[in-house]
């Protein structure tokens, strides 16, 4: 199977119709089930829900009898939403990617899924995750080249939103893994702040660096979708133009040279445009931040999964199983200063975007465009420091590699200032084209 299987749709006109009744919602269960059964075996999005017809059907009577009239309906309203397969939702086994049994990885709804029911959206079912959001991948495969990896964590989220069987999806990234699979599958990821979404309810990898992000066809879904589910969110203007940081140096230097040079050519086109673009050198010490990011990461994982592991370690996939042995051998007083040192990065990356007057840091979303196979989700480097420091950020598709798989540009904020990177980059992806 090789051809591709992409038709994103726009969650904003999406909720518009539901809205209006355009279509109602037992046609609209009908076509996205029929949408499903044709293409989800082809693409794995997924996990397999023998009851999902009558589960969304019931959902959408109990939609249909407490909102009868549209002008008092929520701002989700029928639309179907993917869930990554570590995040409870009352009524669906959590499997966590992995063969453990569903009633061990048992919790309570997570907080994320109540503001999704709240604002009216159907939970259209569980998307596919590798492990325990780790690194051994599922079975989803790449909506634009099947024959690709859609990235990862959040392989299925990404994937049903790029293919067009749901027009939101809900990804979680420790690293990488909302932004790198954007990139892959040509969607938009926004990752927000560490913490800006409650964690709750969320089966943890590092909760460190745990943080709660969102799928859609284009940045106005994101913009719609955000508010909903982040805490304390503002409305804020776009401000004067922002000024864009380029962080010269080793971490740039780990992009590909197609996805480099495509960088350099959205970064011209940005200063073509008027925008003021400022080289800064930073992350010189990249690799020692790459080595102090996975003492925590190792660790905290370890710790998430001690009681499962000493009782099902025999059924976890070699790559998890294989993280976690390291991170049983990281001392908690390598995790503390491996903390410290993140503070320390905090403080010395804040100062240089002052200095240099940045608002938003520019870099590729990956280091280029999916890589061929399944038995890998790619490399989150790209994301990495960003991830490390818990700040937000967003993918945009951002042109394309010589072989016609997407790329994406990753656009960085200031810590809580998600509000201003949503607004601000409306200009970048209009520019973008």
């Amino acid at each position: 199977m090789d051809e591709p299987l992409v038709r994103p749709r726009s969650l904003t006109r999406e909720a518009a119709g539901l809205r209006v009744g355009v279509p109602g919602l037992p046609e609209h269960v009908e076509r996205f089930c029929a949408l499903v059964e044709r293409v989800d075996p082809l693409l794995h999005a997924f996990v397999a829900e023998p009851g999902r017809h009558d589960r969304l059907q019931a959902r959408a009577r109990e939609l249909a009898a407490r909102y009868p009239e549209s002008a008092g309906r929520p701002p989700l309203y029928g639309v179907a939403v993917g869930v990554k397969d570590i995040v409870h939702v009352d009524g669906l086994p959590t499997h966590g990617g992995s063969a453990l049994p569903p009633g061990v990885l048992a919790g309570p709804q997570a907080v994320v899924v109540d503001r999704l029911l709240a604002a009216g959206a159907m939970v259209a079912g569980k998307t596919v995750t590798a492990e325990f959001a780790a690194s051994a991948p599922g079975p989803t495969r790449n909506p634009h080249h099947p024959g690709h990896t859609p990235g990862g964590s959040s392989s299925g989220s990404a994937a049903a939103v790029a293919a067009g069987l749901v027009p939101l999806a809900i990804g979680t990234q420790t690293v990488g893994s909302v932004i790198r699979p954007a990139a892959y599958c040509g969607v938009v990821g926004f990752r927000p702040t560490h913490g800006r979404i409650p964690f709750a309810g969320v089966i943890p990898n590092a909760p460190s660096f745990d943080t709660l992000g969102l799928f859609t066809a284009d940045l106005a879904g994101a913009a719609l979708a955000a508010p909903l589910l982040c805490d304390g969110w503002r409305v804020v203007e776009p401000g004067p133009e922002p000024v864009l940081g380029v962080p010269d140096g080793p971490y740039l230097e780990r992009a590909e040279p197609a996805a480099l040079r495509a960088f350099e050519e959205q970064v011209a086109r940005f200063e073509r445009a008027g925008l003021a673009v400022r080289r800064v050198p930073l992350f010189p010490d990249f690799a020692e931040v790459t080595r102090q990011l996975q003492i925590v990461n190792r660790f905290e994982l370890a710790r998430s999964h001690a009681d499962w592991f000493a009782r099902f370690g025999g059924l976890y996939r070699p790559e998890t199983a294989a993280s976690i042995r390291v991170g049983q051998g990281v001392a908690a007083e390598d995790r503390e200063a491996a903390l410290g040192f993140r503070e320390r990065l905090r403080e010395r990356v804040a100062g240089a975007a002052a200095a240099a007057g940045v608002d938003l840091w520019l870099a590729p979303s990956a280091p280029g465009g999916a890589p061929e196979g399944l038995h890998s989700t790619g490399d989150a480097v790209m994301s990495l420091p960003w991830s490390c420091l818990g700040l937000p950020a967003l993918s945009l598709p951002a042109g394309r590699t010589p072989d016609g798989l997407p790329l994406g540009l990753q656009v960085v904020g200031a810590a809580g200032e998600d509000e201003r990177l949503l607004a601000r980059a409306a200009l970048l992806e209009g520019l973008l084209g």
